[in-house]
This record gives C-alpha cells, sequence and structure tokens, in this order.
C-alpha cells in the first residue's frame, strides 16, 4: 500500500510544474492554491463538480467571504478582504478510515475543506496543508480535486 501511495504522489508532483504553469501555484505555511482562470461563480461550480466526481458528499459550504462582508461593521472595519469565499466541507470513508486506523487522533482533521477565493478578479482555488505521514494521503486528494477543477 506504501508503494502504491508512493507512486500517486510522485506521479502527482511530476504533473505538479505543468499545471503551475498554466495555472499559477502559490504554497504558503498553511496552504496551497492554484490560480483558477474565469469567474468566481464558475470556480465554485468546478469544485463541487470536481467533489462530487469523486463519489464524495459535501456536507457543508461555508459561505465566509459573505460572513466577513456582512459583519465587517459589527467587528469594526471597513475593509473588503474578499469579493467572494466559498469553502466546501466533505470527507472520504475510504481515506479517512486510512488515516485514522493508524492513529484515531487525526479525527482533528476532517471534515476536509477546498476554498475558494476571489480577491479584487484574481480567482484561487485551494487547500490547507497537512502533516507529514498518513495525513499526506488527504492532501492528496485535495490536490487531485483542485487540479481537476482549475483545469477545467
Amino acid at each position: 500500500m506504501k508503494s502504491l501511495l508512493t507512486l500517486i504522489l510522485s506521479a502527482a508532483l511530476l504533473a505538479a510544474p505543468a499545471l503551475a504553469d498554466n495555472h499559477t501555484m502559490q504554497e504558503t505555511d498553511n496552504a496551497i492554491t492554484y490560480a483558477f482562470d474565469g469567474a468566481f461563480d464558475d470556480a465554485t461550480f468546478a469544485v463541487e463538480s470536481a467533489i462530487v466526481g469523486k463519489g464524495l458528499v459535501i456536507d457543508y459550504v461555508s459561505h465566509t467571504g459573505a460572513m466577513l462582508e456582512r459583519t465587517k461593521a459589527d467587528v469594526g472595519s471597513d475593509v473588503t478582504i474578499y469579493d467572494g469565499a466559498d469553502i466546501f466541507l466533505f470527507c472520504s470513508a475510504q481515506i479517512s478510515r486510512e488515516v485514522m486506523e493508524p492513529d484515531p487522533m487525526n479525527i482533528a482533521f476532517c471534515p476536509y475543506g477546498i476554498f475558494v477565493t476571489d480577491k479584487e478578479g484574481e480567482v484561487r482555488v485551494g487547500y490547507r496543508k497537512y502533516p507529514d505521514g498518513d495525513m499526506q494521503k488527504v492532501q492528496a486528494l485535495l490536490d487531485e480535486i483542485v487540479q481537476e477543477a482549475v483545469a477545467n
């Protein structure tokens, strides 16, 4: 099983530079994002389609951008952070079992999320980074879904 995971991760790493040429990848300490060539609504549709296309069920969509905009005056701010920002939350029974059987405390990372942001017309799709070890299986799944969404 580990050799299969190594093969999958290696293939993803080899494909990443080609994708990054067309869909600029940015990596921070906490997240990996890819540029989306299109409108925010098109990106959210592409992410939803990619998640459902994997046979996964979206548990919740957090409209974080709308919440931040709606509450900015309530917290004493006049800054618009995003023109749009949604987070799609879901789980994978297969991958979750694979990461929680060896370490039940990996439940802390579930559900998994993919976010779409729009800041001044720059639309990005991404996910949080996960720790080394078993949780890299989750990160590989998220990267696969995001790459599919930005390629459409």
